[in-house]
């Protein structure tokens, strides 16, 4: 049975019932909406704990390898200047002490 065969006062109802499955769809999707931005504004702080947490995990690390780096520096320059006061001392005539095992 289609439209055009139902008296007016039915087509009638069912115009209203369409309206309203229709108002109540455009409800849901408002209400999943707000749900979905409320959401997100409440995670939107744990990501940002999250991010912070993390830069300071790498901040650390890369203290850490700053500070490997440096010492590996700073060894290089000591053994480089040791061997410095070693030729500078033997061009003297002098030298280190050096224990034998």
């Amino acid at each position: 049975m289609s439209t055009n065969d139902l008296p007016e006062t039915e087509k009638s109802f069912h115009r209203n019932l369409i309206r309203k499955k229709m108002l109540e769809r455009w409800r849901n999707a408002h209400t999943l909406c707000l749900w979905q931005t409320t959401l997100s504004q409440r995670r939107n702080p744990y990501a940002i704990l999250k991010i912070q947490e993390s830069m300071v995990q790498e901040l650390a690390m890369a203290n850490k390898q700053l500070l490997m780096v440096r010492q590996a520096a700073l060894h290089q320059l000591f053994e480089k200047e040791h061997q410095q006061y070693q030729q500078e001392l033997s061009r003297m005539g002098k030298a280190f002490y050096k224990e034998r095992f």
